[in-house]
């Protein structure tokens, strides 16, 4: 008598979407660690810069003597963080990903596109939260305190946008550069946000020419946006909150630029 054939064990079940981007996050975030370049400049960056510029007033009378003026101030060094995580260490990265060909081996897996980069997306929001936290003690320890006129919606829909921006201005360049390009390239622009996004000279006082490239970026956007939603209370804070429309308007279309043009020019390898 024979015996019967052993049935075949059935495959695996596939992981579902949310365990999925779990892993995939827990993936770049475990990476994300590793790069202690980028840390640096994502958390060390700009705290220095906060607590420099209100120390010594250098941007033109508005170093930290008054909360209205430390509000002002926030407003770009929390743009040039964004800007930090969102553009320059997820470009850079996405970039040498590409060069190495772990992007490609991410492509011939299970794993969906979309979830691939919204993995990479919602590892920069961690990272964003990180540091909004640590400005936030950083800035309290400077003297500035929450004021009653603050929005958190103006606020939270700001720093929504500005992480789509950057990310996908991230994914644009990381997409499509070789590595060595996209390193030169991207810290190049993120010295010119450095410089042009309200930091040093508020961009009210810039020349002309340079004045109306500073209104285009979506670091100054951001910024006026965050100055407004932390309810500034100086001259220049007024002007943000009835330019807030206006610039999450601005910033949305970046966001929906960057993204289409990520997705369309995005390559693998």
């Amino acid at each position: 008598m024979t015996e019967p054939l052993p049935v075949p064990a059935s495959p695996p079940e596939p992981a579902s979407l949310a365990r999925t981007i779990a892993a995939l996050l827990a993936m770049e975030l475990r990476l994300t660690a590793r790069r202690y370049e980028n840390l640096l400049v994502m958390f060390g960056l700009p705290p220095i810069l906060l607590v420099f510029l209100a120390a010594v007033p250098i941007r033109g009378g508005a170093g930290g003597s008054t909360e209205g003026a430390l509000v002002t101030l926030l407003g770009p060094v929390v743009a040039i963080a964004m800007a930090a995580s969102g553009f320059v260490n997820l470009g850079i990265a996405t970039a040498y990903e590409r060069g190495y060909g772990v992007l490609k081996r991410l492509g011939g897996s299970p794993a969906p596109v979309g979830a691939v980069i919204l993995a990479k997306v919602a590892a920069v929001g961690v990272v964003a939260l990180g540091q909004l936290a640590l400005l936030g003690v950083v800035a309290v320890g400077v003297g500035w305190r929450p004021e009653p006129t603050a929005s958190l919606p103006v606020l939270g829909a700001g720093l929504l946008l500005g992480l789509l921006a950057f990310a996908g201005l991230g994914l644009l360049f990381g997409g499509t550069l070789r590595a060595e390009a996209a390193l030169a390239v991207v810290n190049g622009t993120f010295l010119v946000f450095l410089l042009l996004g309200g930091i040093l000279v508020p961009v009210e006082n810039l020349p002309g020419v340079l004045r109306d490239l500073a209104e285009l970026m979506p670091v100054t956007a951001l910024a006026r946006i965050i100055a407004a939603g932390l309810g500034a209370t100086d001259g220049a804070g007024a002007a943000a909150v009835g330019r807030a429309g206006g610039d999450l308007a601005a910033l949305a279309v970046w966001a929906a630029i960057t993204a289409v043009a990520a997705r369309r020019t995005f390559r693998w390898e």
